[in-house]
């Protein structure tokens, strides 16, 4: 597993009944989590003292109840990064702190490419990975299908400072935008995607990761230069192991550039018990070291 423990300003207090406790910039946060399956003792004294708890609806969805006045947003920083929080009605904080672990390495292989990096961020939500890819010297095109959350990750880019960095930002449809990239003839060196594990299109249609991930892979490596850098792929599908996701990334990306394919979960430590906390999947291709210049 790969752990995101460089962080200053976000823990994870504790774990226990489906729920975790989090410390957000010193705002102390309950929310439901489906990884944690374990029934042990509240270790944490702060469980009564958290600042909000989010309870889930039998009819979906659900509901933030509000022990103490919190501000409407606030920020937390990661590095040089800066973050705006708000809880949202979908349990949501607008950033997934785990990702961190992911930021860095983005950062590093773009740091020492040794040439302009063009990276292409897919469903790329409040932005961590735009703003991590930015600062490390990339161009980034940053798309998502939510104006809202296209207009948070501006929001965040502001706050760290890099506003007048080359970045697009991009109100589409994902794979509609990568078919038309592909027609225009631009391409990227870098990709980054971070699917939702299900949702419904135009027509009402049902789209599920599992159905969709490999034709949606295939359609991205079109998009890719002539030289890729590396390409991410993340999940939070509980269906979609990182060992599907390596074989994918192989087979359709081995094939074509060389390179290697690794994949794992991330995680989070858990300060009470020491413990780390799965959040989720990545798998990684990266092009050989000789071959990144």
């Amino acid at each position: 597993m790969r752990i995101a423990d460089k962080w200053k300003e976000y823990k994870i207090l504790d774990t226990s009944c489906g729920e975790k406790l989090e410390e957000w910039g010193g705002h102390v946060l309950v929310r439901p989590d489906p990884q944690i399956i374990w029934k042990s003792p509240k270790r944490s004294g702060m469980w009564q003292r958290a600042d909000a708890v989010y309870h889930r609806s039998d009819k979906g969805g659900g509901q933030w109840e509000y022990r103490a006045k919190l501000p409407q947003s606030w920020q937390i920083g990661y590095g040089g990064l800066k973050f705006n929080i708000r809880p949202t009605g979908f349990k949501h904080t607008g950033l997934f702190p785990e990702q961190a672990v992911n930021w860095d390495f983005m950062a590093d292989k773009i740091k020492n490419a040794g040439r302009e990096i063009n990276v292409l961020n897919l469903f790329a939500y409040t932005g961590g990975a735009t703003l991590a890819c930015a600062n490390a010297g990339a161009s980034v095109a940053h798309v998502d299908a939510s104006k809202g959350m296209v207009q948070w990750a501006r929001e965040n880019a502001q706050a760290s400072n890099l506003s007048d960095k080359p970045i697009r930002w991009l109100v589409d449809d994902c794979e509609k935008f990568v078919r038309r990239e592909i027609r225009r003839g631009r391409f990227y060196d870098a990709i980054v995607m971070d699917p939702p594990s299900y949702g419904r299109g135009p027509g009402g249609e049902v789209w599920k990761l599992e159905d969709c991930i490999y034709d949606l892979v295939q359609t991205c490596a079109g998009v890719l230069s002539d030289k890729p850098l590396f390409f991410l792929l993340n999940s939070y599908t509980t269906g979609l192991s990182p060992s599907v996701m390596a074989y994918i990334l192989k087979d359709v990306l081995c094939t074509k550039f060389g390179g290697s394919v690794t994949a794992d979960e991330i995680g989070i430590p858990v300060e009470a018990t020491g413990s780390v906390l799965p959040c989720g999947s990545t798998a990684i291709w990266q092009a050989d070291v000789r071959d990144k210049k």
